[in-house]
């Protein structure tokens, strides 16, 4: 029960993310600014 309760939260954060329609197009040409997009948006879930 406990591991479905992380696995769900795992899940919906990823949903989230994918929102965010340059993460999941993932338009940035270079790593960093894709790592430094993906650490925002996650922020920004958290946050919400």
């Amino acid at each position: 029960r406990v591991l479905y309760r992380r696995r769900n939260a795992i899940e919906r954060m990823f949903c989230r993310l994918k929102d965010y329609r340059s993460i999941a197009t993932r338009y940035d040409k270079l790593a960093t600014n894709f790592a430094s997009s993906v650490y925002l948006a996650a922020a920004i879930s958290f946050w919400l």
